[in-house]
């Protein structure tokens, strides 16, 4: 049966399986869902052994539990290792969703859920094809499944895990369904990463809260002291000032640059899309290389004093913020960590006390668009949507990538089938059901051509 037939006549079961999957609230972040992290993990126990798995397993890690399976072919065949996670983004603020984000809903072609796309919907694409080619005698190779329950909180466990199972995991190349194209209509595969740094920060002003009538202008104001501390951080060139940030940072080829100017972007269009008049970024370079070939900073949040209804006239006693950097590849996460650190720390005058608190991170990835499985991958998307695959860097993070090559010693094909309008990590997160259905054609014509 072609595969195209098969999905249409399976697409109802395919829709239960990945709806039995998303109302499981299998979020990493808060500790009240620890329950459902297990469940999650137990439900795709039993969907990977029904889409074809010789055998299937929750294994125990220090965190949450991961999900292990195989199906082996030949001792003389490839092994390929499908990756994925079953945690999800918290889905606040919830007044902002237009249906429930744990009870899936299709409308206008598109599957409205928390994980929809980010990354159930996407491996579920991956199960899918694998189900398909075991069920019609088209596997030429061995397949492992690794399945965490951590990627949004930057798999803390992860990495001890694939260094006390080196054997089990075993593979010649990884295969990744968690990244995005440039387009509905502009398939892609993400050849580059940028790693990330992550700090929390904590400032102390006086030993309590204050009446800033009593005490303002006379005692300095941790939330104000804190703002202009990060507000160095950043030059109006854009360029992050932390003393030595740049060191290991490798320009972008002229060659490639050009590459990137010649894909089609719309920045109006782009501008649009997320509600803003103007761009702003580091000098000297484009949107698209901004985006995905520069390193950046952001504050992700900021808090302090008071913040409930109505006014309460205080100087607060402390001030926070949670911080991040997006790092391109050479550059070392934990380098990057102490360098931020110090910086803070020489900047940071007498009168606050700061703690600067080192977070997760890890570090960028570039795949060789020469491996064979990358160009497996070209020809499947070529296959299902019918166009040249374009081969771009992405400015998001899976930190995990760097450990798979550093620990296994293998190369990682990132084949993602995300949109930027899924809204992944924001309400109201949606996937394709037309990219879903192309999806799972493409990773067929990968385990056909690989």
């Amino acid at each position: 049966m072609e595969i195209k037939q098969y999905i249409k006549e399976n697409e109802a079961r395919f829709m239960e399986e990945l709806f039995s999957l998303i109302r499981i609230p299998s979020i990493s972040a808060l500790p009240e869902h620890k329950d459902d992290m297990l469940a999650c993990a137990l439900r795709w126990k039993e969907l990977l052994l029904a889409a074809g798995a010789d055998e299937a397993m929750v294994m125990p890690s220090q965190g949450n539990p991961l999900v292990f399976a195989q199906k082996h072919v030949s001792n003389d065949a490839p092994t390929l290792l499908i990756y994925a996670h079953y945690d999800v983004m918290p889905a606040e603020p919830l007044d902002l969703w237009k249906s429930q984000p744990f009870e899936p809903e299709i409308r206008d072609g598109h599957i409205w859920a928390r994980g929809a796309d980010d990354d159930k919907g996407q491996a579920m694409i991956q199960v899918k094809a694998f189900e398909y080619v075991v069920k019609n005698g088209l596997l030429k190779h061995n397949v492992k499944f690794i399945f965490e329950g951590e990627e949004e909180i930057g798999s803390p466990s992860l990495n001890t895990f694939i260094k006390e199972h080196k054997e089990l995991l075993k593979a010649d190349i990884i295969l990744v369904s968690d990244t995005s194209m440039l387009g509905a209509d502009l398939p892609s595969l993400t050849t580059g990463l940028r790693g990330l740094a992550y700090w929390e920060i904590e400032v102390t002003g006086p030993n309590r809260d204050l009446h800033s009538g009593h005490f303002g202008g006379a005692v300095a104001n941790p939330i104000n002291t804190l703002c202009s501390m990060l507000a160095q951080v950043i030059g109006e060139d854009g360029h992050i000032t932390i003393p030595h940030f740049y060191d290991d940072v490798e320009e972008v080829p002229a060659a490639e640059r050009e590459m990137i100017a010649q894909i089609p972007f719309d920045e109006k269009k782009y501008m649009e899309a997320i509600g803003v008049k103007a761009l702003k970024g580091e000098k000297g370079y484009s949107t698209l290389e901004r985006n995905s070939c520069r390193p950046s900073f952001d504050i992700c949040g900021i808090w302090g004093g008071y913040t409930g209804e109505g006014s309460k006239t205080v100087l607060p006693s402390k001030a926070y913020a949670k911080v991040s950097c997006r790092l391109v590849p050479h550059q070392n996460h934990a380098v990057i960590s102490q360098l931020f650190v110090d910086y803070i720390q020489s900047i940071a005058p007498e009168y606050v006390q700061v703690k600067v608190t080192p977070m997760h991170g890890g570090e960028g990835y570039v795949c060789p668009i020469t491996l064979p499985a990358y160009q497996a991958a070209e020809k499947g998307f070529a296959k299902a949507f019918g166009k040249k695959t374009l081969a771009v860097r992405r400015g998001g993070s899976i930190p995990i990538i760097s450990d798979f090559e550093q620990i296994l010693g293998i190369k990682t094909v990132l084949m993602g089938f995300g949109l930027e309008s899924d809204a992944i990590h924001s309400p109201n997160e949606n996937f394709s059901l037309d990219i879903f259905r192309k999806g799972i054609e493409a990773v067929v014509e990968f385990h056909l051509n690989y």
